[in-house]
Order: C-alpha cells, then sequence, then structure tokens
C-alpha cells in the first residue's frame, strides 16, 4: 500500500505546477526505480517538476510517495501497487491515469539504460511491449461497465506483477550501471 492517496499527490503535484500528474509522476518514478541506479528523490523532483525542488508541505508528501515506492518494489512480498485513482472514480478517469502511468513508466526506464527497448530480451521485452500497448488502452464503449472494469482490475494487476519483475530482472544492470547524475530530460 502506498502513502497517501492519488488526490493528495495530484493536489501536491498541481500545486507545485508538475510537467506530469501524479499517475505519470508515479510510473515515471516506478520505471526510474527500475532502470537508474541510485535513482534519488531529488532526482524524481528533477525530473516532474520544473523547479526540480518542491515547497516543504509538498515534498513531504513527495517524499513519502518516494520512500513507500522505492520500499514496496525492494519488499519481498510483492507489495508493489500502482498509484491511480480511487476506485469511486469513472472508469474514463481511470484508463486514462492507467494510460498515463504506463507511459510515465516507459519514460522512466528510458532515463536510464533502457533507451532502446529492442536491445531487451525474452520476458522483458515482452513486458515493455504489453506497457507500451496498454498505454494505448481506452474505454470500450460497446462493452459493459462490469466488463469494463473487469478488464481494467486485470490491466492493474497485470501491471503490478509486471513491474516487480523488471525491478527484479534489472537489479544486476542496476548494480553494474553508473549512479544517477540527476540530469533531467524534459
Amino acid at each position: 500500500m502506498l502513502p497517501g492517496n492519488y488526490a493528495e499527490i495530484q493536489s501536491a503535484l498541481t500545486e507545485e505546477h508538475a510537467l506530469t500528474d501524479a499517475a505519470e509522476a508515479h510510473g515515471t518514478l516506478t520505471g526510474s526505480l527500475c532502470a537508474v541506479a541510485q535513482y534519488g528523490f531529488e532526482d524524481w523532483l528533477g525530473d516532474i517538476l520544473p523547479q526540480g525542488r518542491a515547497a516543504p508541505s509538498s515534498a513531504a508528501v513527495l517524499r513519502a510517495l518516494y520512500s513507500g515506492t522505492a520500499g514496496a518494489l525492494a519488499a519481498p512480498d510483492m507489495a508493489f501497487d500502482l498509484l491511480l485513482p480511487a476506485d469511486e472514480r469513472s472508469i474514463v478517469e481511470r484508463a486514462g491515469a492507467l494510460s498515463q502511468w504506463c507511459q510515465g513508466f516507459l519514460y522512466g526506464l528510458g532515463l536510464g539504460m533502457l533507451q532502446d527497448a529492442s536491445r531487451l530480451t525474452g520476458e522483458l521485452s515482452e513486458i515493455v511491449a504489453d506497457i507500451t500497448e496498454i498505454g494505448r488502452a481506452q474505454v470500450d464503449t460497446d462493452q459493459s461497465e462490469e466488463s469494463n472494469e473487469a478488464a481494467y482490475a486485470e490491466l492493474v494487476e497485470f501491471l503490478r506483477i509486471s513491474v516487480q519483475v523488471v525491478f527484479e530482472e534489472l537489479a544486476s544492470l542496476r548494480a553494474t550501471s553508473p549512479p544517477s547524475t540527476g540530469a533531467s530530460f524534459h
């Protein structure tokens, strides 16, 4: 379980004039933690905020998200979860956020050593291709709400597990790559 909730993180990001919304920012954080050696809190702020720093109240909320995400990825119990709008929000809003989360995740991977996804092999290549496709997903208006809800839940669970696989599979690459320089690509 992540500290804070989507609305709280979105509020902090809005206050800081972030370059992304909460879902995309969390996807960027997650992808970067998977691919970049020693990706720090300040590195993340540099990637998502125009000034690369936040006011103390926003920084506290964002630091809690950073720490919770890093801890969940490293935990042996598959505790990682995606930061997405609450289930009470419309399926259209949640699906849009899921798409943005995927785009952020792929961006985060690109900040690290995975700038060329074609170099990936096997399961990692398939996962990145699947995440790319999920990033294009939309609600199917020809399907029932129940059907769309079930599909959304399946995609979220697939992503949750896939991210853990990516994190574990890239551990050796993170260990042998140079640490993050804090450089931001906007």
